[in-house]
């Protein structure tokens, strides 16, 4: 378990969870109904603390300022960059992933495509909106191919009803290899479960946790006591 540590990230409200022998940095931006506090973010932190990952959630400028209308675009693109930027200057000596829930996830992949993060091993993001309830549609994952070459993993609940699977996994299948897709059996784009699925809560967090740092470890491999172990040439 981490503690919740308050920083100032070019201006915007953040919270740090590092565990002790942190291996990886997730800078996660909250969905558009809740902010960085909201259960299922520090539910979420504590699971990736247990599984080494730390994590730095932030505040849109939006709900740090009270507002309940998400910001547009190119406001949350821009808030986006420059958290980027100042976890980087304070944290860069970990390898670094970015993404989100929701909404947060979305604006980073977008200001990403418009503007590459510089130092990013990847966005990972848990429920990506593929469209609003009941209105079927892919046109918000079409700045998705313009995030290349960076791996993307979609973490979703086979229940979510922003990510109709029959639309989604085509989606993932056209950006090739880089792209992931690990579903969560009963789950919703909260990530919340029946009960008559027999899951707790506990489970589908660590779950989600382990299946992005398991992602984190195959795109960024450890080094040990910072140096890169060579191959002994022949005998």
């Amino acid at each position: 378990m981490g503690l919740d540590l308050d920083l100032d990230l070019d201006g915007h409200p953040g919270l740090l969870v590092r565990p002790p022998r942190a291996r990886w940095l997730y800078v996660l931006a909250h969905g558009a109904g809740a902010g960085m506090r909201h259960a299922f973010m520090e539910e979420i932190a504590q699971a990736l603390a247990a599984e080494g990952v730390a994590t730095l959630r932030w505040e849109l400028p939006y709900m740090a300022a009270g507002r309940p209308r998400p910001d547009a675009p190119a406001v949350a693109h821009a808030a986006v960059r420059e958290v980027w930027r100042a976890a980087r200057a304070r944290f860069g000596e970990l390898p670094m992933f970015a993404g989100g829930k929701s909404f947060g996830g979305r604006m980073t992949s977008g200001a990403h495509a418009e503007e590459p993060l510089a130092g990013l091993r990847g966005i990972a993001f848990l429920g990506f909106p593929l469209h609003p309830p009941d209105r079927p549609g892919i046109e918000r994952a079409a700045h998705l191919a313009r995030t290349a070459p960076a791996p993307l993993l979609f973490v979703q609940g086979t229940r979510d009803d922003l990510a109709a699977l029959p639309l989604l996994r085509p989606v993932v299948a056209q950006l090739g290899r880089r792209a992931r897709l690990h579903l969560v059996e009963h789950a919703d784009h909260g990530f919340e479960v029946l009960v008559r699925s027999g899951r707790a809560k506990a489970e589908v967090m660590a779950e989600v946790a382990g299946a992005i740092s398991a992602w984190m470890a195959r795109r960024s491999p450890l080094r040990r006591s910072g140096t890169v172990r060579k191959k002994s040439g022949p005998r």
